[in-house]
Parts: C-alpha cells; structure tokens; sequence
C-alpha cells in the first residue's frame, strides 16, 4: 500500500445470493437496524473523511439522511453524513446540494487515485455498484467489506454487474453478527 496512503474502501450490503437491490433502489430487506450494526457503521464512519458515490446511491442518501426524520431515529449517524465530505461522480447530475458535496464530471478512477495519494483518513464508496465495478476494475479499490444479509431474492443485480475480468480477492476477516449478517472483508489480490 505505500508510505501513509489512504485506503479507499467499498462498502455494500448484499443478499445470500450477491445482489444488493433487488430493483433500482429497492432495498427493502436490508436487515442492519441493530445497535451492533450501527456501532460498526459509526466506526467505519470515524475512520474516513470521504465518502464517494454514484449519482444514483448520492440522490438516495441525499434525499434521505438530511431529513428530519433521519435525524430523529439515527442521530450519530445522520450528523456523520450530513457533515462528512461527499464526492459525487456523475456526468447527469445538475448540482449537488447535500451538504459539503462536490460534483465531479471527471473520470472517476483519476480522481479517486489522486484524492487516495494525498494524505487524510480513509476514503469510503458507499454502496454504488456501478461506479464500485469501475474502480475495481481500474485497481482503486484497497479494501471490500461485503456485509451479507441473511436472505435470498428471487431477483436482483449482483454486486459487481457487468465486471470485465476476473476481480481475485483475498480475504481479511470475516465478523459474525448477532442479527445473522455477517461482514466479510476482502483486498483485491495484486
């Protein structure tokens, strides 16, 4: 990984069966509402200074987490994602108006590799799996935590949809818990 360089991370809740919608933005079977999820997410939080999204997962978090009622059930986290710094890629996307977001038409792998060379705390792509395919794809991605929910769907699009090549992984760790999810965490092999 080099002298002090950020890690840039890819988290994602999927099913049993890797998918992590089961249609454009129907995620109604993530099981995470546990108080041992939410400390995991707040530590992961803690640790970046950066989140990054596509603009599909950015216009889902952007019209959800400054709600009130966001706010109102999920206070610590809300407040870590209202104030964290945002990056949204996308070449569609008008503006960008969630709080400390800024929007960029680039490409993505570039910007990405470059925010990761200058110094800071981990940088975290939030669930888009189609910008996530593209930075694995581009070698960008240090680090894949995959959180599986225990449930299978009929349908749904895989993590990883449309991957050109094989994307070989090591794993780090794999954390069991109490709701049935389990957190497999992974780093591309070189």
């Amino acid at each position: 990984m080099g002298g002090g360089m950020r890690k840039v991370i890819f988290f994602m809740l999927t099913t049993v069966n890797g998918f992590y919608e089961r249609a454009p933005w129907v995620i109604d079977w993530h099981h995470a509402g546990d108080p041992e999820f939410n400390d995991f997410a707040l530590a992961q939080l803690d640790a970046a200074d950066l989140m990054v999204f596509g603009r599909r997962t950015y216009e889902g978090m952007a019209a959800y987490w400054p709600t009130e009622d966001a706010i109102t059930s999920d206070p610590d986290v809300a407040r870590r994602m209202n104030s964290m710094a945002k990056l949204v890629f996308s070449r569609s996307l008008g503006d960008a108006t969630w709080q400390n977001t800024r929007l960029v038409r680039g490409d993505a792998a570039e910007e990405v590799a470059r925010l990761k060379a200058a110094s800071g705390r981990d940088i975290i792509v939030m669930g888009s799996g189609d910008l996530a395919t593209s930075l694995a794809e581009r070698r960008v991605i240090d680090e894949l935590r995959i959180l599986v929910n225990p449930i299978a769907l009929p349908e749904g699009k895989p993590v990883f949809a449309g991957l050109k090549a094989d994307l070989p992984l090591r794993l780090l760790s794999a954390r069991t818990f109490a709701s049935g999810n389990v957190l497999l965490t992974y780093a591309p092999r070189v």
